[in-house]
This record gives structure tokens, sequence and C-alpha cells, in this order.
């Protein structure tokens, strides 16, 4: 595995970085303005990185795992309130059932989870409506989900109306309960197992490279904050148990860091099996990472830390949601043990 970025991912990175910097939110008060979010949406629109799984030659995606984490982890950087992950991971599942790409100008389209965000919703024969929740809904008109078939699963859809923040205030959830839902139109393909297990495994490394960012955005908050605040005549960064708090979240970043590039070359690259395995353990370790980092950036800016003005509970709410989609810590730690033979479940759904 080379970890050095080509000249093309440089490149990405830095546009991405470009955006986030003029138009993500910089303040808390910033979320509410709705002009800003619609000149986000509308240049996120226009690069075209909701696409970057859809279809090229031979049905292969776009764009590779790792130049998509890329752009995942700069919107994380920025608490960018713009859909992202919804949107690929749709169009992931759209690709994987040979579904034709979502109608240009449409409403973004998501997916819907288990009610515990462990997994995709699947639809028993049978049943008529689905429940579950959709993530990463802002603007978004439907959700894709599975409907067992035999011994594989048909892409359905579902109406998604709106949402709300959570936990994390810059991307919104739905739940549905009992909404109807129909097959998929255009879908000429059956899921298997093993294309679960590979969509799982791209749908982990892209929340892994969020808390990546998430983290960094963490980070770069506190230090900024550490740097300018005064005690004692002096800045609080001066202070060397300061120092320590914010040496300590920048390697638990990196570290995170580098392991969320693993899984992302992981999910294009190894067989199904083997790169949700990659990816699991990822998630685990940049779950654990995401709170404790964040969890420091609101203990160097103290009292204010606490408040609602102050920007650090957007990155730790962030975090939450990242953590809990497709499985936190537990989840993920047991689906590595299931891969290496000790028991447990790791098929993907769970």
């Amino acid at each position: 595995m080379d970890v050095r970025p080509s000249p093309e991912q440089k490149a990405l990175r830095e546009a991405a970085a470009r955006l986030v910097d003029d138009l993500a939110p910089k303040s808390v008060a910033e979320l509410d303005d709705a002009a800003r979010a619609a000149k986000l949406d509308t240049a996120l629109t226009g690069s075209g990185w909701r696409e970057l799984r859809t279809p090229a030659d031979g049905n292969r995606p776009l764009a590779s795992a790792v130049e998509t984490a890329i752009v995942a982890e700069e919107l994380g950087r920025g608490a960018a309130d713009t859909p992202f992950l919804g949107p690929t991971l749709a169009a992931e599942l759209r690709r994987r059932a040979a579904a034709p790409d979502a109608a240009p100008g449409s409403a973004p389209e998501t997916v819907l989870l288990l009610p515990d965000l462990s997994g995709l919703a699947v639809v028993e024969a049978g049943d008529t409506r689905c429940s579950g929740v959709a993530v990463d809904t802002r603007g978004a008109a439907s959700a894709l989900a599975l409907a067992r078939n035999g011994d594989g699963y048909d892409l359905v859809v579902a109406p998604v109306a709106g949402g709300a923040p959570g936990r994390d205030l810059t991307r919104p959830i739905a739940a549905l309960d009992g909404v109807p839902f129909e097959p998929l139109p255009g879908a000429t393909r059956r899921l298997g197992a093993q294309d679960i297990a590979a969509w799982s495994a791209l749908a982990l490394s892209l929340t892994c490279a969020d808390l990546v960012g998430t983290m960094r955005g963490a980070v770069e908050l506190a230090c900024s904050y550490a740097t300018l605040r005064e005690q004692y005549g002096v800045a609080i960064g001066s202070f060397q148990s300061v120092q320590h708090m914010l040496a300590d979240a920048f390697v638990a970043a990196e570290g995170a860091k580098s392991i969320a590039l693993h899984a992302a070359w992981a999910a294009d690259t190894l067989p199904a099996g083997e790169a949700l395995d990659a990816a699991a353990l990822a998630k685990a370790y940049c779950a654990r990472a995401a709170r404790a980092v964040c969890e420091t950036a609101v203990q160097v800016h103290g009292g204010i830390g606490n408040t609602w003005e102050c920007f650090a509970h957007v990155h730790l709410r962030r975090a939450f949601l990242s953590t809990q989609v497709l499985g936190d810590v537990g989840t993920n730690l047991e689906r590595v043990v299931a891969h290496r033979g000790l028991g447990g479940v790791h098929d993907g759904l769970r």
C-alpha cells in the first residue's frame, strides 16, 4: 500500500478544504444562516462530489474510496452542514444494484438504517411497510433500504419528509415508522451478502474519515483558542498541562487518520470480508479517539467550552452521530472478533 497521495488527490483535498473554509459554519450562530447553508449546498452540488461512487466504465466507481474519504474528512473538519454521507452511500447501493443514477437536479437521496443505526434497514418478506432512521436528510426526499428476497436482497425506496437535528446539529435525521415503500425503479441486480459487506466497509471507512476530520477541526479550534486566551498575562497554550492535552489529542487524531486511510484503501482493494474487518477495526479506533479528542477541545476552552456559543460542542455532537452510524466501538469490535473466527455477527447488516 502506497500511502502517498497522488497529485489529483492533493488537488481534491485542497479544493474540498477551500470549500469548507469559505462556506462551512464558523460559529454556532451561523448554523442558522440559511443563505450560507444554501451556498454551501450549491457549491457541493456543483462540485459533483456526491457522485464520486456512481458507475463509470465497467460499473467501477467514478472515484476510489480513498478519494471519497478525502472529501468526507474535509467536510468533517469544517462541520459542513450539507448532505454528503447519505447521498454517497445511496449512490453506492444504486451502483451495486445496477440501478440508474438518481435523476440530475433531484433532491439528495439517503439511506435508511436500523433504529440503532448499526446497519441497513431490512424489510422482511411479506412486509408492506418499513421502519428505521434515515441519516443526513437535509433536503432529502427518499431513502434506500433492503428487502429480503430469497437468499439475497432487493433495493427499495421509502419517502422521507424532512428531518430534525439530533445530537448532530449539522446533519439532521428522520425516524420512519411504518412508511410505505416500493421497489427501486430500474434496479436489475439482486444484492448478496458480499455486496452488503463491501458496502458496509465503504460506509464505515467514510464515517471514519468524517471522525478524523471532526477531530482535526476540534484540535484546530482548541489550539487557536489556546493561543488567544490569556491567564496571568500569558496565553494558556504556554502552560505545560494544556500543551500535553493538545499533544495527546493531536497524536490520537493522527493515529486515527492512518487507520482510516487503510480502511478506505481496503474498501476497494481487499475481498469484502477483509475490507469489512479493516473498516470495523478502524471504526472502533476512530470512534473511541474522537470522543476523547473532542472532549479535550471542550476542556481546553474551560468554562466557555460548556456554553452553547462555543463551537467545540458542534464537533463533539458530530462525532457522536458518526460514531453511531454503522455501529459504535462495541459493535465493530464484535465484527472484528467474528471475522477472525471467534463468534459474533459480521455480515454487515448489524
